[in-house]
């Protein structure tokens, strides 16, 4: 059994990290807050911007945008997001989990992947993982900027434009609720018809000023730009509440701990005056 002076050392230890992690909670849980209000003030345009592009999948203009053209899939990209720091929990894990799982499926079919990493634990992991990794960018903090994520979005744009990729995913986790974060896999290219509301069964036309050209390209890359940067707001409020619920697991797991030490703590304060008391009377009798 440990000494009384070592069990004191080790509950003193465990105290203050104690102390640490329920400051990251608290921290955590403020910080959670506000990327929710970001999230919910982005949602509303994300979705309907993906709306208005699941009408033009039904529509049939004189001008077929890129983007909206299907064709073989050789090689696919995948924009993978994740966050620039751990102690959350399996957040990156999971999404991280799902993404080489869809990645190994590809592969068995002879799909080669391209990678473009928002974030320093989706760098670090596919770094060491097969495919070639295009683009990266971290440090964004918790209130990323769309500015911030442009020229990476582009590098994998460009490259679909270009034919080097023929899909195109992003990765991210979907806030649910506090307690659950769901990871996330969508197809960002080629857009697909079947994205728009089921209520729509017929097709739509428009008239595009100055023309359709111009309007498209436009609303493209206003698209998958939305897109993405929702991600990476949904992906913020997750890790917050990841990692409000990994500090707090971890303080009341100290606490347990703390509870158990000061237990043997006393045990072996209670020995050691039991065995001095007894020394005491052995010597006194023995005089």
């Amino acid at each position: 059994m440990a000494s009384g002076k070592e069990i004191r050392t080790q509950i003193k230890s465990i105290k203050s990290t104690q102390k640490i992690t329920s400051a990251m909670e608290m921290v955590a849980a403020s910080k959670m807050r506000r990327a929710q209000e970001n999230m919910r003030a982005t949602r509303p345009y994300a979705n309907k911007i993906r709306n208005v592009i699941g009408h033009l999948a039904h529509a049939h203009p004189e001008y077929k945008h890129t983007f909206m053209i299907e064709r073989e899939v050789k090689r696919a990209g995948f924009i993978v997001i994740s966050s620039d720091r751990g102690l959350c929990g399996g957040l990156n894990a999971n999404a991280f989990r799902k993404t080489v799982n869809k990645m190994k499926e590809m592969d068995d079919q002879g799909i080669e992947i391209d990678v473009c990493t928002i974030g320093k634990k989706s760098t670090q992991m596919f770094k060491r993982l097969k495919g070639t990794l295009r683009a990266e960018t971290s440090n964004l903090g918790d209130k990323p900027r769309l500015e911030d994520i442009i020229g990476v979005v582009k590098v994998m744009l460009d490259a679909y434009e270009n034919d080097e990729i023929d899909q195109l995913f992003v990765v991210y986790n979907e806030f649910v609720n506090t307690m659950t974060q769901a990871p996330q896999i969508e197809q960002l290219l080629p857009i697909a018809a079947d994205e728009v509301e089921e209520e729509i069964k017929h097709h739509w036309d428009y008239i595009y000023e100055p023309d359709s050209k111009t309007v498209l390209g436009g609303l493209m890359m206003r698209f998958i730009e939305a897109q993405v940067y929702q991600g990476m707001v949904e992906n913020v409020a997750c890790e917050m509440a990841a990692r409000m619920i990994a500090m707090k697991s971890a303080t009341d797991n100290a606490g347990d701990i703390i509870d158990g030490l000061e237990l043997v703590y006393n045990k072996a304060r209670q020995a050691a005056i039991t065995q001095e008391i007894s020394e005491i009377v052995s010597g006194a009798a023995a005089v």
